[in-house]
């Protein structure tokens, strides 16, 4: 079946990929077709923003999506950090290479208890792990249109797209490109200067009409191991301050545990490699909240 056939007998009235708009090429309407109808088998899409590098948002996006499929869930992960994809690592798959046919990509598919992860990301179509990629705003674009339309999703529950931190190429072309995203979880640290920074992000969500899910704050405070003393390194809800002066969701505080960086070091998630720690409670209570925000009246 064509993607014009399945785009026509579509019964949503609500999607703009059903008719050509005004001085729409062909060619442009028939690639719009193609990714509306690929992500039209997705339920539920989320990105992961940060305002700022540094806040460890691609060991949430990470974790996230591994809490989701832990819940049983069918979950793609979609890294589009082109300068600085840390996805494959944090799931220790370095050195995987995307396969596929003319035009299409298929996913690194990984189980996870009663879900499945399915993983793309531009690390796998680089030949040396360290390669530098030195690429303008329009083919970034490019490649991010390509890993929405061409891989092989499949039928998802949740695709959750790890966009580099700002508010530049990266996250405007998914938000561009997905036009009825459920919305953005936002990272940020304690501090001023990062929570400024999220500030901004929140905006540009707001400009392009992206709803904020919530903001996650990480690395929110230390527990010693030998004390039990709680130590505040980086400050004290600076991203649960925020959210209340802005009106958005607070989702949780993630507290800095090294189990958290070995995790990432072996590549499997804490929420699979230390389901007992405060870090994957948290995470697996942020996913539990998404998952319960589907039932809600105005979510997508």
């Amino acid at each position: 079946m064509t993607t014009e056939k399945q785009c026509s007998s579509c019964s949503d009235t609500g999607c703009s990929a059903q008719k050509q708009r005004p001085g729409e090429r062909q060619e442009d309407f028939l690639d719009r077709q193609a990714l509306a109808a690929r992500l039209c088998r997705i339920r539920h899409k989320i990105m992961v923003l940060s305002g700022k590098g540094g806040v460890g948002k691609s060991t949430v996006a990470v974790n996230l999506a591994a809490a989701l499929a832990l819940a049983g869930r069918r979950v793609g992960l979609l890294d589009v950090d082109i300068h600085g994809p840390s996805v494959p690592k944090l799931l220790g798959l370095e050195g995987r290479s995307a396969s596929g046919g003319e035009n299409s990509l298929d996913p690194v598919r990984l189980g996870f208890g009663a879900g499945q992860l399915e993983v793309m990301s531009i690390g796998f179509l680089l030949s040396r792990r360290d390669e530098a990629v030195i690429w303008r705003g329009p083919m970034k674009y490019g490649v991010i249109k390509q890993f929405l339309t061409d891989v092989e999703w499949g039928e998802l529950d949740d695709l959750v797209v790890d966009a580099p931190p700002g508010t530049g190429d990266e996250p405007l072309a998914v938000a561009q490109l997905i036009e009825r995203a459920d919305g953005a979880v936002v990272v940020t640290t304690p501090q001023e200067v990062a929570v400024q920074d999220v500030r901004r992000c929140v905006m540009f969500c707001r400009q392009l009409n992206l709803p904020v899910l919530g903001v996650v704050e990480n690395m929110s405070g230390f527990v010693c191991p030998k004390c039990g003393e709680r130590v505040s390194i980086f400050g004290a809800d600076g991203g649960k301050k925020m959210a209340e002066e802005m009106n958005v969701p607070f989702l949780g505080a993630i507290p800095i545990e090294p189990a958290v960086v070995a995790s990432g070091e072996r590549g499997a998630p804490i929420v699979q490699s230390g389901a007992g720690s405060e870090a994957a409670r948290v995470f697996g209570s942020i996913a539990a909240m998404l998952i319960e925000r589907e039932g809600r009246p105005g979510a997508r």
